[in-house]
């Protein structure tokens, strides 16, 4: 598991044009919820990604965003990852984690895998898992992250 209360210089993703994004210039200042998942994890797809989708709707000044880590050498279109949603549409932005370098950058446990980073930057929680106890872990983080 990655050190929390540390500054996080960079996150580098692909957006679905195949263009490098660093989220930590994209969305600097804005306390950010980012779920690091796999479409072919059920807890992902069953469990957090609903949850991710709750607190975007619920927290005005809470940015949540998804990054699908890619695990295997196939690419993965914008089609495969909207596949999952039965709206056909991303429920908040999501973003392509290539080789599995954010999720190597945060020493994952697996997926999904919660980052919380306050609005300075700073790595404020890093939870493991889709599972109640998570879940719960995870909703004290962001009450306490957005309260701030």
């Amino acid at each position: 598991m990655v050190e929390e209360n540390v500054v996080v210089k960079s996150i580098k993703v692909q957006g679905f044009d195949l263009n490098e994004v660093d989220l930590m210039e994209k969305f600097k200042g804005k306390p950010l919820l980012i779920i690091i998942y796999n479409n072919q994890c059920l807890g992902c797809t069953g469990r957090a990604i609903p949850l991710a989708y709750k607190y975007d709707q619920e927290y005005e000044n809470l940015q949540v965003i998804g990054i699908h880590t890619i695990f295997g050498k196939s690419q993965v279109t914008e089609d495969d990852i909207k596949s999952i949603f039965t709206s056909g549409e991303l429920p908040f932005t999501i973003y392509l984690d290539n080789d599995h370098k954010v999720y190597d950058q945060f020493n994952s446990e697996g997926t999904p895998q919660w980052l919380l980073i306050s609005s300075h930057g700073v790595l404020y929680r890093s939870i493991f898992g889709s599972q109640l106890g998570a879940q719960n872990r995870l909703m004290y983080a962001v009450d306490a992250l957005c309260s701030e």
